[in-house]
């Protein structure tokens, strides 16, 4: 029982690891003893990042504009490359757009799809032999992807394209756990709600409190809780899930 909830020696890929919930699953995953590697946009910040999360394991930064096509190929390339076999896919890179209903704009569903759901798909096929190839008996290679309780609920905000991408990342992760276990890859998703996040950051500065109120549990998300089940996830104790969506958000989506 001891080795239950252990990923250690395990090498994994959070996408969008370089800040927010991406950051928070990433230094866990290094704390817990993974070989982790960070892939965002902005390559001196995935730098920077990957460089202090050294300082207390092995974190690897390979920088990546995933909303493109021929960079999901790219990345998924080079960790193929460099290690041959991937235990553990995060698909946490995402993009949000809020405007009003009559101004909403066509590149508000390009730029978000895209990256949210397009890039999911994209980057996790390229990445089906390396996965397949972690996979041991009783321990399959593991796919997390990162949804959001907006794609379980009408979200409060104008917020289209995103609520329904993380709507469409939920279903492409059920039929992703059913094409891909016969490849000895689970995949499952995380419905995150409010966390300290720099999407979330315009958000709870205007309107903590009442959104605290609103939720059953009375606080905000830590990064150990959204830490805590992505290792859950990818340990021997998440090996008999597959296809589930898992909302982390102290029982929001319960009462919305």
């Amino acid at each position: 029982m001891t080795d239950l909830f252990s990923i250690e020696g395990k090498t994994a890929l959070v996408t969008g690891g370089s800040r927010g919930i991406g950051l928070m699953i990433a230094r866990g995953f290094v704390e817990a003893g993974a070989r982790v590697y960070i892939s965002s946009r902005k390559a001196d910040v995935c730098d920077a990042v990957a460089a202090e999360l050294s300082e207390m394991g092995t974190c690897i930064a390979v920088p990546a504009n995933l909303s493109e096509h021929d960079e999901c190929q790219r990345l998924a390339g080079e960790i193929t490359e460099r290690e041959g076999k991937l235990d553990i896919l995060v698909n946490n890179a995402g993009a949000n757009w809020a405007a009003p209903l009559a101004d909403f704009p066509d590149t508000a569903w390009d730029r978000v799809l895209d990256l949210n759901v397009k890039g999911v798909f994209h980057l996790t096929r390229y990445l089906v032999p390396a996965l397949s190839a972690a996979a041991r008996p009783g321990d399959p290679a593991r796919v997390v992807n990162i949804g959001s309780i907006d794609g379980l609920h009408a979200p409060e905000f104008e917020t289209y394209s995103y609520s329904t991408s993380k709507a469409a990342v939920h279903h492409l992760t059920r039929v992703l756990a059913k094409r891909l276990a016969r490849e000895g890859i689970n995949v499952n998703a995380i419905a995150p709600g409010p966390f300290e996040s720099q999407m979330m950051s315009a958000t709870l500065d205007a309107f903590r409190d009442s959104i605290t109120q609103m939720v059953p549990l009375g606080r905000i998300g830590e990064p150990e809780d959204m830490a805590g089940t992505a290792i859950f996830l990818s340990s021997r104790a998440g090996a008999y899930l597959t296809g589930a969506v898992i909302p982390v958000d102290g029982g929001l989506s319960t009462t919305l």
